[in-house]
């Protein structure tokens, strides 16, 4: 028995993972097994009854806590879009673009998995969007199927470290950090791996271009009457919406001076961005729309098609992510803004359909529910295994390791790698970061950096061979039969589960090796995250100093000609010293002292 109580927290974590290996769903799991060893505490003295009676106020709090509004909103805005046919002329689009050269369709193929990414959060609707369409292409010109099936998968996979991403909202939440600051850490990250995939298949096309062939000419539609391929109009058009963009940027200033009546001096880098960004966006369509209008016969087929095709969901991400940068949103606010600009998209490409909306709400219903269950589930047991002194034995089992910082993060960052083979994001987010939390934030960790880093590495959750999600989802819309093509009328052969395992083996080597880079080089992070000011308080005190004697030398009379005093003596104030100011408390120095000097 007190082999029990000297050890029961881990103990109780033991438990969890038999639950776990039970096959019990998590959610359950992680709900009986903290009752389960809460009572079994209350029996042994270690815990009080009034721990139980918490619980309540617990659930209730979830309920109250309006950042998870984000999941269901992000969540359907991503249907929408992907249900209403978004996806499809993306892919179709682009790859006409991007075809004429070798890898060109596995370009396509990551650029718009980025793109959906950006729009829709949600990795099964990137990776089956993508496999429905996309694959079949790709077969059907002579693409390698291992290379074909990784590229999809990992690109779907973009959804989960590129925000809108559903497991940075997560992670926020549980790390008590802000979910606008999650998102601007993860900016950078998410496409630098986006260039590291494509950096892949540019080197597979230079030294293995059997493998990714470009599209024959017969099969390039988008073509000028003449037979051109119409890229020049098109490179003609980004220029003049990329320097229009420029300009504004650099004179950002000077229209906020106009638009105000005031001078203004400098405008803050996000703003400036987002804002410039989205006035060459709009140029560009301004232009096509007019050349469509009065038939000037300015652009080409490609550069109109590519307008109308991708400026859309680009001037949604500008709604979303642009006003939550911009500090005009919150992410819930801007998710429900996203939710109602998806709509109307899909209202105006005329896709927009009672049942399309039922099976959207539907999916939504279904996830949310999902997550609040496992979040349940999770704070009941995070509330017993904190009762127990629970995190205190993780701290000491992780404080313990030898080398730091460096050395905690090696360790659960292979931890996190091992685990994901096993659980998803989801669980990991819920029951693995709560405990790594308070050990990081000991060690002097910036948790948003850690947070981006988490994702980065959970993001392998969905690839690793044999029990990654997207490699099930493409394998559920991949042939595994040889079928007669209906463009070419040759026999396609199936795409096997072992081509897609070995497909996905390489992104997983470039998710690895960007978790090394975020680590050896922080800045990837924390540049995109505005830093907090920081105040010198010897600076302060010595100011606040100085205005309490300078207020008291006003206050004083002047002293008497016959008095015994000098001229230039005057009393000794009552308090020559400042107030104690304790180095760890962070205030606006100008409020401290105009109240000091008011008093």
């Amino acid at each position: 028995m007190e082999f029990l109580t000297h050890n029961f927290a881990p103990i109780m974590f033991a438990g969890l993972i038999v639950f776990l290996l039970m096959g019990f769903p998590v959610a359950f799991s992680l709900g009986a097994c903290g009752l389960f060893f809460g009572f079994v505490g209350i029996e042994l003295g270690l815990l009080p009854e009034a721990l139980i009676q918490a619980l309540p106020l617990r659930l209730f709090g979830i309920m109250q806590n309006d950042t998870l509004l984000a999941i269901p909103f992000f969540t359907l805005m991503g249907l929408i879009l992907e249900r209403s046919g978004m996806a499809e002329d993306l892919l179709d689009t682009i790859g006409q673009l991007f075809g004429p050269i070798r890898g060109g369709l596995a370009l396509a193929v990551i650029f718009v998995g980025a793109l959906l990414a950006a729009t829709t959060g949600v990795v099964a609707a990137s990776v089956i969007s993508m496999g429905l369409i996309s694959l079949p292409i790709m077969l059907r010109y002579g693409y390698d199927r291992r290379i074909a099936s990784g590229v999809i998968a990992a690109s779907g996979t973009l959804a989960q470290i590129i925000p809108p991403s559903l497991v940075l909202i997560i992670l926020a939440d549980q790390l008590g950090r802000s979910v606008g600051d999650m998102y601007k850490g993860a900016f950078l990250p998410g496409f630098l791996l986006t260039g590291f995939y494509a950096g892949y298949v540019i080197f597979l096309a230079i030294f293995k271009p059997r493998r990714v062939p470009a599209l024959p000419l017969e099969a390039r539609i988008f073509r000028e009457p003449g037979g051109s391929s119409g890229t020049p109009s098109l490179l003609l058009l980004t220029g003049v919406s990329a320097g229009a963009a420029i300009f504004l940027g650099q004179h950002m200033a000077d229209v906020h001076t106009w638009w105000s009546g005031e001078p203004v001096v400098s405008v803050p880098k996000d703003e400036t961005i987002v804002v410039s960004l989205c006035a060459g966006v709009m140029l560009a369509f301004v232009i096509a729309v007019v050349n469509k209008v009065t038939r000037l016969g300015l652009l080409s087929r490609m550069a109109e098609r590519v307008t109308f095709v991708l400026i859309p969901p680009l001037l949604l991400i500008f709604l979303v992510l642009g006003t939550i940068f911009l500090g005009v949103a919150t992410p819930t606010e801007g998710g429900a803004m996203g939710a109602l600009g998806a709509l109307v998209m899909a209202l105006a490409r005329g896709r927009l359909s009672f049942s399309l909306l039922r099976q959207a709400l539907n999916t939504t219903t279904k996830l949310s529910c999902f997550v609040v269950f496992i979040l349940i589930g999770s704070t009941i047991f995070s509330l017993v295994f904190q009762g127990v002194d629970g995190p205190r034995w993780v701290e000491h089992l992780l404080t313990s390791l030898p080398g730091g910082q460096v050395g905690f993060l090696i360790v659960v960052n292979i931890m996190i790698f091992f685990l994901a083979f096993f659980l998803d994001f989801f669980e990991l987010s819920f029951i693995i970061v709560p405990l790594l939390a308070p050990v990081a934030q000991k060690l002097g960790i910036d948790l948003i950096w850690f947070g981006v880093l988490l994702a980065v590495n959970m993001q392998t959750s969905f690839m690793h061979p044999p029990f990654g999600f997207a490699l099930f989802y493409l394998r559920s819309v991949a042939p595994n039969l040889p079928y007669i093509d209906k463009l070419t009328k040759k026999q396609i052969q199936p795409v096997t589960t072992m081509q897609i395992y070995w497909g996905a083996v390489p992104f997983v080597v470039i998710q690895i090796i960007m978790v090394g880079l975020i680590i050896a080089f922080p800045g990837i992070v924390s540049n995109g995250v505005e830093k907090a000011e920081v105040v010198d308080m010897e600076k302060i005190r010595l100011q606040m100093e100085t205005d309490i004697n300078q207020s008291e030398s006003a206050e004083m009379p002047a002293p008497d000609a016959g008095s015994g005093a000098g001229a230039g003596a005057m009393p000794e104030p009552e308090s020559s010293a400042a107030p104690a100011v304790d180095d760890k408390d962070l205030f606006k120095p100008s409020e401290g002292a105009a109240s000091d000097v008011k008093k």
